[in-house]
């Protein structure tokens, strides 16, 4: 019978350089891509925006997170638009304040809640 011992016989021949090395290359394939939005897509989310700040609806808005190359979500209601700081002022549903970036919007739905 075969006693294969799986990740253990190999990690007396790996440096741990060579470790460190595999774990950023594993980190490195979770990263996601961004894509880019068409005229028609931002129209759209501007739409979107003005009917929710108008009528106080929440909103879930996908967007890029740059700094951990990934997408995230949040919900809420749109508090603010700020123009010259080119960000979205958000307030959660449990009384949290986030700030969203006009450039790194993806994607902005409609949830229905009024406040």
């Amino acid at each position: 019978m075969i006693r294969d011992r799986g990740k253990i016989k190999w990690t007396s021949l790996m440096l741990p350089e060579h470790v460190s090395l595999l774990r950023e290359w594993a980190q490195e394939d979770s990263y996601e891509t961004r894509n880019e939005l068409d005229e028609q897509k931002v129209e759209e989310i501007n739409q979107i925006i003005a009917e929710a700040m108008e009528y106080g609806t929440a909103v879930r808005i996908t967007y890029y997170k740059t700094n951990a190359r990934r997408y995230e979500s949040v919900e809420g209601c749109i508090h603010f638009c700020n123009d010259q700081a080119r960000k979205l002022h958000i307030a959660g549903e449990g009384g949290e304040i986030y700030f969203v970036p006009y450039a790194e919007l993806t994607d902005v739905q409609l949830i229905g809640e009024t406040r």
